[in-house]
Parts: C-alpha cells; structure tokens; sequence
C-alpha cells in the first residue's frame, strides 16, 4: 500500500492514475468547527494560558482554517503574549484577547486552494474524480 498527498491533484500525470497505480483519490477537507475545536486544543495544551480562555468561539470564527492554519493562530497568540510578557517585566499567558488579537491578522490558506479546485471540479471533471470536492464547495457556499 502505497499512500501520496499533494494539494494539485489535477496536475498528476494520468499515467499514474490507471488502476493498480495511484488509482484512488480522496479528497481531505478543511476541518469542520468540531475538528477545529480539537486541534485548538491540542496546540493549547502545553502553551501557559488564562483562565478566561474558550476555544468555542475562537473554533467557530475559523472556518476554512486548516490545521497548519490554527496551529499558527496559536503561535501568533503566543508571540502576543510574549511581547506582553516583555513588556510587563513577568510571565503573561495566552489570552483570549491574544487569540483575538492573531485571528484579526490571520486568514484561511484553503481559499485560494478551494477556487482554483472549484474550477477543476466544474470544468474538468469528466471522470467524476473531483465530485466529492465540487459537493463540498456547493454544500459550503450556502453558508
């Protein structure tokens, strides 16, 4: 068993998509609010953080993130609270106000990806290899 990713499936030679090759291709969307929750906190958990910290609202707020995407929202908050840190003379920790902070200056990398893959999975996707995109990004812009 072999397993590849890439973030340009179109650009795959076709020859390594007959059967018995690459011959299967599943498409990994952005996480869902649930997912984004989770990988929030795992990025959290070793991070010092104040007590008024929810990571519901922050997961809420971050549609389209990917999970490099948040693991940078947390890095940002944290280098908030570092300069906070050295500008106070002692330890502050992440707050919600940190993640706020990193949040207004942050935005989704899947967007470009999801436009350029919206116009393969219309227009080039007479195989049917690129349903489950196309029924994402239709499912998602009713939103």
């Amino acid at each position: 068993l072999v397993l590849a990713s890439t973030n340009t499936p179109w650009a795959i030679d076709s020859a390594f998509l007959r059967p018995g090759r690459f011959d299967r291709l599943f498409f990994v969307p952005p996480p869902d609010v649930v997912a984004r929750e989770h990988i929030l906190a795992l990025e959290m958990q070793s991070r010092p953080t104040d007590a008024d910290v929810a990571l519901t609202p922050i997961a809420k707020k971050t549609s389209g993130f990917s999970g490099a995407d948040l693991a940078n929202l947390v890095e940002t908050a944290a280098d908030e609270a570092i300069d906070a840190s050295l500008e106070k003379g002692s330890d502050v920790p992440i707050s919600m106000e940190h993640l706020r902070e990193a949040l207004n200056v942050l935005r989704p990398t899947t967007t470009e990806w999801l436009t350029t893959a919206k116009n393969y999975a219309r227009y080039a996707n007479d195989s049917g290899r690129y349903n489950d995109v196309l029924e994402f990004i239709e499912k998602n812009a009713k939103r």
